[in-house]
């Protein structure tokens, strides 16, 4: 498949990016006709940030189904769509093609019908990363139901408030999953937060662990059974339900500033042309090449870069089940290994870890099918970028350091592999129809450069692109206030941005996790960057707390390999690091080590906790359960300084 929106040159970024701002209509017309539609639509685009009110191919008919499968089949109907490989090694892989796919996903989606699935009610899906995760997630969309994917590692508590806010009734899960050397029973958690949702009618459940768990009669059925039931009726075919362009295809939940879970909801139509637009484009994909996304889909990496993107550009797609570090550190490079992977498209959170072992995982490993790297989640320091390109890509592989959010459904700002330049740290150029803007705190636009020569701001969108979020489900006033209250008639990141004389963009952090020292601004990205320069250091995170001199100081929470015995030394040691990069005004006041970082599966460290530890209100953290290690708080509190 050769695709006629590929850029592949920096002029043709140019060209493509003036026209994106300048028509953005035409723009976008001329791209969403590359995909196969019921019905054209009557207007490009409509839309309004003051509301907020967004509308991509207004009166489009499509299903995103037959675009991610029933029109490759004449084509590459036998390519592989899918390849799974197992947490255990020992275990053997599978390889789904689009035509093996389609057959599963028409079979699944009659499976929800027959159990009682109709277009526009929300089916929650709790699964590991095995491929009826993508199954069950396409068998929704064939039929115009709206998934909500729950990362597995969730608790009964987050489940239960996320069925509540959807009023989903319907519940796809498995018995258990592996995850590394552990056995997860989610079954068994589906069974604890159901005791507070009652109107859920039923729950089809996939046998992945064999672990025993209650069948509840008349509401939990066997995935396999009813499986079963569909292929002894004889044709499976589904036809694909026809869906409008801003029907809602998924509600995925993200963490908020209250504790009530905030369920961004995107739509068919813009959600399918941005992330595939983004995807074929970001990582330079090839027709045949075999891309490795190590995110779960129960994040919107997963949604974008595993299932949906990949899909619609006809590429090939591989989910691992496991984790990078399990049964040892060398498991990323074995995968690329076997299965020559072209693509490893990852988080800065496990290239670093991975690099605290040294590189004896790398011995023997062939890793010369990769010709592109990327990393997303969170904005990678300089040291982890270098090690990636040296020791992963051999300095022969591109990096892309993409930048975007649950809200924006695919990339905003990045390179594009081997076509725009990279800078390590930088996320660089924003994609075609993304117009960022720096704001200072009243919302006037930068234009005052540092003494660096940069534009430093808060960075906020000028105009929407076809994958903005269009709602959160249940409360709009909600995305209103999130996103486009702060500034008016612009949508807010909440990230802060220094852009350089080239209009490159370098992503500071969160602005909440912006610093004043002394009157002096300093972003928390920054402070952990130096840190993370210092031999010994892993990971590090920075929060302020209250100074009685300075206003507020400087706590670090740093995971350090222990060189030295002397614990005091080695704070000594990393405070001259950071004034040796940054200057004296940013070492660290108080630095803590610790064992681990409280963090989300998709790597975002949630400093929120770790900023109250610091203030000291311990006992005003929050639900931590949701964390993918909730015991390292319990360890930070107790080694709180």
């Amino acid at each position: 498949m050769a695709y006629s929106f590929k850029l592949n040159s920096l002029e043709q970024y140019n060209i493509a990016y003036k026209k994106s701002v300048e028509d953005p209509e035409g723009f976008w017309g001329d791209i969403a006709s590359s995909f196969y539609w019921r019905k054209k639509w009557d207007k490009v685009l409509d839309w309004n940030f003051t509301e907020p009110k967004v509308e991509w191919f207004r009166n489009g008919k499509l299903n995103i189904t037959e675009n991610c499968i029933d029109r490759h089949l004449g084509t590459i109907g036998n390519q592989p769509a899918i390849i799974w490989e197992p947490n255990d090694p020992d275990e053997h892989h599978r390889v789904l093609t689009y035509r093996e796919l389609h057959l599963k996903v028409m079979q699944f989606a009659n499976v929800l019908k027959n159990n009682g699935v109709h277009k526009g009610d929300r089916v929650c899906i709790y699964m590991g990363m095995v491929p009826e995760l993508a199954i069950a997630v396409l068998a929704c969309a064939r039929i115009g139901a709206i998934h909500s994917v729950i990362f597995g590692g969730f608790s009964a508590q987050s489940i239960a408030d996320r069925l509540q806010d959807a009023h989903a009734e319907f519940i796809v899960t498995c018995d258990g999953a592996f995850r590394g050397n552990k056995e997860i029973p989610l079954k068994a958690v589906i069974d604890d937060a159901l005791v507070q949702c009652k109107f859920v009618k039923k729950v089809i459940v996939l046998t992945r662990t064999r672990t025993p768990v209650s069948m509840l009669k008349g509401r939990d059925v066997w995935w396999e059974d009813e499986v079963r039931k569909v292929e002894t009726m004889g044709n499976p075919d589904c036809a694909a339900a026809e869906m409008d362009a801003e029907d809602p295809l998924f509600i995925l939940y993200t963490s908020g500033s209250t504790g009530k879970p905030k369920g961004v909801v995107h739509t068919v139509a813009g959600y399918m042309v941005w992330t595939t637009y983004t995807f074929v484009n970001m990582l330079q994909y090839n027709q045949g090449d075999i891309h490795f996304c190590t995110a779960d889909i129960g994040w919107i990496t997963g949604h974008s870069y595993i299932v949906y993107g990949p899909l619609a550009a006809g590429g090939t797609s591989l989910m691992f089940e496991g984790i990078p570090t399990w049964p040892d550190a060398g498991r990323f490079w074995d995968i690329i290994d076997k299965h020559q992977v072209n693509i490893l498209y990852t988080a800065p959170t496990a290239i670093r870890s991975l690099m605290s072992f040294g590189n004896d995982p790398l011995i023997g490993k062939n890793l010369s099918s990769l010709k592109t790297l990327g990393t997303v989640g969170e904005p990678i320091n300089e040291e982890a970028w270098h090690w990636y390109d040296e020791n992963i890509g051999k300095k022969k592989c591109p990096i892309i350091d993409t930048w975007w959010q649950t809200e924006t459904g695919g990339c905003l700002i990045t390179n594009l592999a081997g076509v725009t330049p990279a800078i390590p740290g930088w996320a660089t150029l924003p994609m075609p129809g993304v117009q960022p803007l720096l704001v200072d705190e009243k919302g006037e636009e930068v234009t005052e450069k540092d003494e660096h020569g940069m534009l430093k701001g808060n960075l906020c969108i000028k105009a929407p692109w076809p994958g903005i979020l269009r709602t959160t489900y249940g409360d709009h006033q909600r995305c209103f206030t999130n996103y486009f209250a702060t500034y008016p008639n612009l949508y807010f990141t909440g990230d802060g941005a220094l852009k350089d004389e080239n209009g490159n963009y370098r992503i500071t952090g969160r602005v909440d996790d912006v610093l004043n020292i002394s009157g002096h601004r300093i972003g928390t990205a920054e402070v952990e960057n130096a840190i993370n320069m210092h031999a010994g250091v892993v990971e590090s995170a920075v929060v302020g707390y209250p100074h009685d001199i300075k206003g507020q100081g400087i706590y670090a929470f740093v995971i350090h390999n222990g060189a030295h015995a002397d614990e005091n030394l080695s704070r000594q040691d990393i405070s001259q690091t950071v004034s040796k990069i940054i200057g004296a005004i940013a070492k660290p006041d108080k630095i803590q080590f610790v064992k681990g970082l409280p963090k989300t599966r998709s790597g975002k460290i949630m400093r929120r906790i770790l900023r109250k530890i610091a203030e000291g209100e311990i006992n005003n953290l929050g639900d931590t359960t949701t964390l993918l290690d909730p015991d390292v708080v319990d360890d930070i509190k107790n080694g709180r300084l």
